[in-house]
C-alpha cells in the first residue's frame, strides 16, 4: 500500500518552508508553483509509465 505519511524531519522542514513561503514575493511564489507543477507532470508521466510497463502475471478464473 501507498505510505501517506510523512516523517518528522519532513514535517519540520515543512514547517520551515511555510515560514520562508510567508515572505515570499509574488511573482517568486508565481515561479516557484510553476516548477513544481512542471515536477508533478513529468513524476506522474513517469509513474504511468512504470506501471504501463509493468508486466502483470496473467490470471484467469481457472487459475484461482
Amino acid at each position: 500500500m501507498p505510505v501517506t505519511d510523512i516523517t518528522l524531519e519532513q514535517e519540520f522542514k515543512l514547517k520551515r518552508m511555510e515560514e520562508l513561503l510567508k515572505r515570499c514575493p509574488p511573482d517568486q511564489m508565481i515561479e516557484l508553483f510553476l516548477q513544481l507543477q512542471k515536477t508533478n507532470f513529468i513524476l506522474t508521466n513517469n509513474v504511468g509509465q512504470l506501471l504501463a510497463q509493468w508486466n502483470l502475471p496473467h490470471t484467469t478464473l481457472e487459475d484461482q
